[in-house]
Order: C-alpha cells, then sequence, then structure tokens
C-alpha cells in the first residue's frame, strides 16, 4: 500500500512538472515575467501583494494576479481594488496550487500584454514546495509575528525559493523579533538569497522590492 501511495505521488508530480514546463514556455514568449508568492496564513501576503500591485499599476506596469484560496473570493476582490486584473482559484480542500490549475485560469488573458504575473499561492509552508507552478521567480514570506525558525522548521520551501520577503517589519520590536537570527537562518538554508524587508503598511523595503522586480524583468527580456 505504501509502495503504491509513493508511486501515485511520483505521477501526480510528473504530470505537473510536464504542466509546468509548458507553462514556463508560454510565459517566455509572452515576455512576462511570473512570480509565485509563498508563506504561511495570516503573513501578510495580501497585503503586500495588494500594495504591489497599486504601485506598479501607477508606475504604468502591467500586472496581472492569479489567486489561490481554498473557498471564497475575498482576497481577489481586495487585489482587484488596485486596478489590476485578478482572478480567483479555489481549490476546494487541496492545500496548494498546481499547474494544470493555473493553465486553465489563463484562458481569455493576452499574456504578452502584461508586464508581471503573480500567483498569490494558497497558504502552506509544505505543500507549495513540491509544485512547480512554471513560474520564474519564487517567494517566500516571512511574518515577524511567527518566529525566527520558520526557515529551520520548513526548509524545503525556503530552499527552494529564490527571494525571501520579511513582512510587518514595522512590527519587529514589540513582537520581539530577533532580525539577526531570522536573517541567519534564512541564509542558513538558502545562501545568497536576496531578502527584502518590508511593511505594506509604511511601506518600508518596497523601492527596494520594486528595484528587485525591475531587475529581474531586464533580465527576463534579455533571453
Amino acid at each position: 500500500m505504501t509502495t503504491r501511495i509513493v508511486e501515485l505521488r511520483r505521477g501526480i508530480l510528473k504530470k505537473n512538472d510536464e504542466l509546468a514546463a509548458g507553462l514556463r514556455q508560454r510565459f517566455a514568449a509572452a515576455g512576462v515575467l511570473v512570480l509565485n508568492l509563498v508563506s504561511s496564513p495570516g503573513t501578510g501576503k495580501t497585503s503586500f501583494l495588494e500594495r504591489t500591485l497599486r504601485e506598479l499599476h501607477t508606475a504604468g506596469a502591467k500586472a496581472a494576479a492569479l489567486v489561490g484560496d481554498l473557498e471564497t473570493d475575498n482576497d481577489a476582490q481586495r487585489l482587484a481594488t488596485s486596478g489590476a486584473p485578478v482572478r480567483q482559484i479555489n481549490t476546494h480542500g487541496i492545500c496548494h496550487l498546481e499547474a494544470e490549475m493555473v493553465g486553465r485560469h489563463l484562458d481569455g488573458w493576452d499574456l504578452a500584454a502584461l508586464d508581471y504575473l503573480f500567483i498569490e499561492n494558497v497558504g502552506n509552508l509544505v505543500c507549495p514546495s513540491s509544485y512547480d507552478l512554471g513560474e520564474k521567480i519564487r517567494v517566500v514570506l516571512l511574518s515577524v509575528t511567527e518566529g525566527e525558525d520558520k526557515p529551520l522548521k520548513y526548509p524545503s520551501l525556503f530552499n527552494s525559493a529564490d527571494a525571501a520577503v520579511i513582512t510587518k517589519i514595522d512590527l519587529a520590536e514589540p513582537c520581539g523579533f530577533n532580525r539577526e537570527a531570522a536573517l541567519h537562518n534564512i541564509h542558513e538554508i538558502r545562501p545568497g538569497i536576496r531578502i527584502f524587508e518590508t511593511s505594506a503598511k509604511t511601506g518600508t523595503g518596497l523601492a527596494e522590492w520594486y528595484a528587485y522586480l525591475a531587475e529581474v524583468r531586464s533580465r527576463n527580456d534579455q533571453h
């Protein structure tokens, strides 16, 4: 029985990887930079993305978002106030997004008209690490309210990320957040990873984040 379960899981991941490879080719052909945002629930991922979408829109960049949740379209409605096109993906109990879900929700979108496509994954630090969505950049978010040892507890996700964002940095002092320990733990799991210390409320660190997006997009265009 255990062997059968392992085989089924391998088959599911193989199919997902094949679909993700197709999506990656599609995104590259369209010239859109795709980012997969992953975090635990309550990290402030939606607030962070909402401000990112709004300020990119104000700056003249064309960005859109796909939002994964078990149920409801609350986050999609909230993100849509940024002025960016947003679509909701409800997984109905599945704890992560899959490449097939992403591909199905792209129908009718002109990807070539976009500079950025953000995928807000379901709040979970375990399952999303195994599922490629065809993204160029995987971003893991960690809130100061969660504790400095999250990278050590969930190494697979942090090790698979291209960038890390620390959110709610304005609450660091009242939460007793140990910044040095958090940075050390992130780098221990993923040496050299880009880390952004941000606050969606105050705007701290967001200029560096936007510069990073522009930098990666520029490199993306060159390829």
